[in-house]
């Protein structure tokens, strides 16, 4: 079973994130689609994905499935090979219960720190009602981190679908430097350095456009993500691989990395792995060789 799924824009869709994370992390076979929001071929990529306005949306076997709540239970049904949810019925229901809140809440937080993985904003000042937000948010960190959290760095120890709905709120902790405590730090710090959250980003850097409206009149800081590796896109090789590392086609687009050129088969396969080249292994095991 392959489905598809609709996506928008990698850097600034918060459901999107959430969606493809869905797939991703569980190891789940996909056939994305993309466009830019607000775009003729956004529209145009839904009409695809009746009845559904927004994206993420996926299809399978004639069935649109349109709301990422529903779209994660839809998946845990039909893999529960997959362990999408905790196995301790506890554990799950909790889980439960906290992406159902995250689902209908923190709207304030939402609205004053709209997803924006190209920036981070060391002096930004957020409102009572954010910090209202984030609280909340800490405290149900909390909770679950010390009640489950002890096989590994997720609310339930491993990824679930818990995970993947907080993932974009992690994110706004970091672009907007939110206070935070060091059981909510541990946590934030795990999805920045997860490679699947920085494949994400990465393809969201390659798509290269600014969405007007999401950046904010602040100075800017670094990402407070793990460091990448020094790439540079370069205009032309020979480059150590005649085979792009991805598809398998002849180089065309050449990036180098320590003094050594590689290619690919098109600028959003250079440019992604530019953005940060350690996100991905199939490059990374040509450039361990």
């Amino acid at each position: 079973m392959t489905y598809e799924l609709a996506l928008g824009d990698y850097i600034y869709s918060s459901w999107s994130l959430r969606g493809w994370l869905l797939f991703e992390k569980f190891n789940l076979p996909v056939k994305t689609h993309w466009a830019r929001m607000k775009s003729d071929e956004f529209y145009k990529m839904l009409e695809g994905f009746k009845p559904s306005r927004l994206v993420p949306a996926m299809k399978f076997d004639g069935i649109v499935v349109q709301d990422t709540l529903a779209m994660a239970e839809t998946l845990a049904e039909r893999h529960p090979e997959a362990g999408m949810w905790p196995a301790d019925p506890a554990a799950r229901a909790m889980a439960r219960n906290f992406v159902a809140e995250m689902h209908s809440s923190f709207v304030n937080l939402r609205t004053d720190c709209t997803m924006n993985l190209r920036r981070h904003y060391p002096t930004f000042s957020p409102s009572d009602a954010v910090l209202k937000d984030t609280t909340r948010i800490e405290d149900l960190w909390s909770v679950a981190r010390e009640a489950y959290g002890a096989n590994g760095p997720w609310l339930f120890g491993n990824y679930t679908i818990a995970d993947a709905f907080y993932a974009p709120v992690a994110t706004r902790f970091a672009t907007f430097n939110l206070p935070r405590n060091e059981v909510s730090d541990a946590y934030i710090n795990a999805h920045l350095a997860d490679p699947a959250f920085r494949r994400w980003r990465a393809m969201g850097y390659a798509q290269n456009y600014t969405q007007p409206g999401y950046d904010k009149d602040l100075p800017e800081g670094e990402w407070t993500g793990p460091e990448r590796l020094p790439a540079t896109p370069v205009n032309a090789g020979p480059s150590e691989n005649a085979e792009c590392p991805y598809s398998g086609k002849a180089v065309t687009d050449f990036l180098e990395l320590d003094g050594r050129t590689f290619g690919f088969c098109n600028t959003f396969c250079r440019d992604k792995t530019v953005a940060d080249a350690e996100a991905f292994p199939a490059f990374m095991e040509i450039y361990q060789k």
